[in-house]
């Protein structure tokens, strides 16, 4: 290993409360959850649209389906998919499965119909809990799937009756019609909390045995799923409570979805340290955020870069008085404009914004910057607690120098045991104990990196690498554009070669014309060197998301692509 990370230069830049190694309590989830229960039973743990739910009362409801699953045939390791937004249900199947001894893993609305069979057969899902805005999915897989039951919650679940039935009887409360499925068990989640016994159920798991099944695209090929295990994700938890300092007393704040890792990471952290989480059902409604920013006064919030970017519109955001209550703002799973960081902590307060970086099969969280202490702009921060990093080149195979650019290789307890079932994939992303990322980024001297691009999202333009992050940056400079993302598109003049493509979002009144699309491409000119210009740009009204907001450069490619063709 190159002496540039052996020397571990970001120790230095660790906060006082946070120690290079960490003594880890191999203690399982719901373990933890009991403890929690036993010390803070009455503290809130869930706010939803008004409702509060104790750590108790949650208690309680996971009893209930963890019996439920028992009583349904389902055994230790056994797969329960969660197809829900973050609604009590989602919290309640996060903990019954745990409670059960089962594994869950995350089923997100945005899957197409064959993602979401592939996904299903692959995990070998036996349970599927779902909401009914969402079921026609799950009904439309049915057949083809292997789950035998599916279990229905509705938005309205755990609201107060007035509320309830008037939000239903307005349709200010989104429904929808549950169908059967034929051979398929249907029943309703409330009728489960209802008719299935309260006992207390605590399916014994060992620290080595699987707690989630989440599955992510990994650095190659097809979704695959992630095989996380009680280690894996309990000693991340470990490392994310001491770095960020987070305590009981604090209030969370996310639109990050349960069923992706960053909302599985929050909620299952939170739950287990008898924090209060306010539950966001629609990541979108930035009126929600405000009103709920307002009202509850969190501690702490933490969302994907594209969800600030929508608060910083608003007038109602900007004029927040949230720095008596705030501690600090968190973003993750995307890259944040450094330009947009000074604009947010206008609000937020000076030094509050906090850039992480994790991936599913890491539990999720590597690096991080300081909750206390320095942090750098457009960095995503430095090496947790017992976490090792080194850049290699991808070329050459060898350790990066300081200041150039590498793939991002990571070790440390909070890796996961592999991919389920795919020993080949397995084998290419992990490599003697090393969990090869495919992000590419540079270390500066202090030991902060900084992401560049994707391996596979490098351009490589006569010869010339690209990296279109960098090429984002600078987009995100110009006075016109609201966002912007770089892609790499074949060029029809050199055959193996490619030119880079830019899908443009302008901001409110700016009038797409060719104009401006000059406009634009002279700025970059001026900006960056002449193999990195745009040969195309784009105006789209919006870029294509996932359910956390994360632009998704492959559909802009998709798009633009079938778009020329």
């Amino acid at each position: 290993m190159s002496d540039a990370y052996s020397e571990k230069p970001w120790l230095k830049q660790y906060d006082k409360n946070v120690a290079p190694k960490l003594d880890y309590e191999e203690k399982c989830f719901a373990d933890k959850f009991a403890e929690i229960v036993a010390k803070y039973p009455d503290k809130t743990a869930l706010i939803y649209m008004g409702a509060s739910i104790s750590f108790r009362e949650l208690d309680t409801l996971a009893n209930r389906l963890a019996n439920y699953l028992i009583k349904s045939g389902l055994k230790p390791d056994d797969v329960v998919g969660l197809h829900l937004p973050n609604i009590p249900a989602h919290y309640i199947g996060v903990l019954g499965v745990q409670k059960a001894g089962c594994v869950s893993t995350g089923l997100s609305p945005l899957l197409t119909a064959p993602e979401m069979e592939h996904q299903l057969k692959d995990s070998g899902t036996k349970v599927v809990l779902t909401v009914d805005v969402l079921y026609a999915k799950i009904e439309e897989v049915g057949g083809g799937a292997p789950f035998s039951t599916v279990i229905v919650s509705e938005i309205a679940d755990f609201l107060p009756g007035i509320k309830r039935v008037l939000g239903k009887l307005l349709k200010k409360i989104p429904t929808a019609e549950v169908r059967p499925i034929q051979g398929k068990k249907v029943v309703r989640f409330m009728e489960v909390m209802k008719e299935s016994a309260a006992d207390p159920v605590a399916v014994k798991r060992g620290f080595d045995d699987m707690i989630f099944m989440m599955y992510t695209g990994g650095t190659t090929g097809p979704a695959k799923g992630a095989v996380l295990t009680q280690r894996s994700y309990m000693s991340n938890r470990h490392q994310g409570l001491t770095w960020l300092d987070l305590q009981p007393e604090d209030v969370a704040l996310s639109a990050f979805p349960l069923f992706h890792i960053a909302g599985l990471a929050l909620g299952g952290f939170s739950m287990t340290r008898g924090i209060t989480q306010i539950c966001v059902p629609n990541p979108r409604d930035a009126n929600f955020l405000i009103n709920s920013l307002k009202a509850y006064r969190p501690t702490f919030v933490v969302n994907v870069p594209t969800v600030y970017f929508e608060l910083l519109k608003r007038p109602e955001f900007k004029a927040l008085k949230m720095r008596d209550h705030l501690k600090w703002c968190l973003s993750a799973a995307a890259p944040f404009p450094a330009e947009y960081i000074k604009e947010l902590e206008s609000v937020i307060g000076e030094g509050n914004f906090i850039e992480l970086y994790g991936m599913t099969e890491m539990s999720p969280i590597m690096i991080c910057n300081p909750r206390y202490g320095k942090k750098k702009a457009s960095s995503i921060g430095i090496p947790l607690c017992d976490t090792e990093v080194k850049l290699i080149d991808p070329e050459t195979n060898q350790p990066s120098k300081v200041g150039e650019t590498g793939e991002i290789v990571i070790r440390g307890p909070q890796l996961m045991k592999g991919y389920y079932n795919n020993p080949d994939e397995t084998a290419n992303a992990v490599r003697d104990g090393w969990m090869y990322t495919g992000d590419v980024a540079k270390m500066d001297e202090d030991g902060y990196f900084y992401i560049v691009d994707r391996v596979k999202d490098m351009v490589i333009v006569s010869g010339f690498k690209v990296f279109t992050r960098e090429l984002d940056e600078v987009l995100a400079k110009h006075p016109d554009v609201e966002l912007g993302a770089s892609i790499g598109l074949p060029d029809p003049e050199r055959p193996g070669s490619e030119r880079v493509g830019c899908a443009i979002v302008l901001k409110p009144g700016i009038e797409k014309s060719d104009a401006e699309k000059a406009k634009i491409m002279q700025f970059l000119k001026e900006e960056v060197a002449p193999y990195k210009v745009p040969r195309v740009i784009e105006f789209m009204d919006q870029l294509p998301t996932s359910g956390v907001g994360k632009i998704l450069k492959r559909e802009i490619k998709k798009m633009m692509t079938e778009g020329r063709s």
